[in-house]
């Protein structure tokens, strides 16, 4: 059973394997490519992320294609882009060649024209993104660039900054992340542990403070201060 081979026809059972080799060939790669390939496509990146797809893609659409010649070129592929982010993080002009330099779009409160070109934007696509941003007026933002990987960076004027409690010298408590210590219907044993809390005060909580039982719960944390928060299936 040769299915890496090109044949005229494949059995069900060839589909499917052939199916699980590319599977696990694109687990591999994107292991090896890292977080980086994924997230954020940058010309390099969405290159080498489209190609590799379209690739793996031809022999798993047709049954004459066999996978030999696509797992050469993923691998020739992935020993180039690793080559080329070393090119990158070695020597500045050939990231300068491959990435380019972040653009001003608004600068103390105005829209420069010459920037919205250069990035090849429209008034809208920047008034969306201020938008996503929470930010209403372009007056009040100091300075919004255009980062290489396509995003904005968006710096508020400091007096339309919000207020924070360093601000205004106030005192406050610690961070505390809640644990979850009921999802889905189940107790979290090892939470309840390490917050030195069992089963039965969980359960007793339950059913002095909502009436109900641990298996109709879909989440209940706990923070430090003991406070039990639960939502319940509905």
């Amino acid at each position: 059973m040769d299915f890496f081979q090109s044949q005229e026809t494949l059995t069900t059972l060839e589909w499917i394997l052939r199916a699980v080799v590319a599977f696990f060939i694109l687990l591999i790669v994107a292991k090896v490519l890292g977080q980086r390939a994924i997230s954020q496509l940058r010309p390099l990146d969405f290159a080498i992320t489209l190609v590799i797809g379209n690739i793996i893609a031809h022999p798993l659409s047709d049954e004459h294609l066999g996978l030999k010649g696509s797992i050469i070129s993923t691998v020739v592929l992935v020993i180039l882009y690793l080559g080329g982010i070393f090119m990158i993080l070695k020597w500045p002009w050939f990231r300068k060649l491959i990435n380019h330099a972040p653009i001003t779009i608004v600068q103390n409160g105005k829209i420069l024209y010459k920037g919205l070109k250069k990035a090849r934007i429209t008034i809208d696509v920047l008034l969306e993104e201020l938008r996503e941003e929470k930010v209403e007026d372009v007056k009040k933002v100091a300075l919004a660039i255009w980062e290489s990987d396509g995003k904005f960076s968006v710096f508020l004027d400091p007096k339309y900054e919000p207020l924070t409690p360093s601000s205004i010298q106030m005192g406050i408590e610690p961070f505390d992340f809640p644990r979850t210590i009921i999802k889905e219907g189940k107790i979290n044993s090892k939470e309840l542990k390490q917050i030195r809390k069992d089963e039965g005060w969980v359960v007793s909580n339950l059913a002095s403070l909502y009436q109900t039982d641990v298996k109709n719960v879909l989440l209940a944390t706990l923070d430090r201060k003991d406070n039990l928060k639960v939502f319940l299936y509905k």
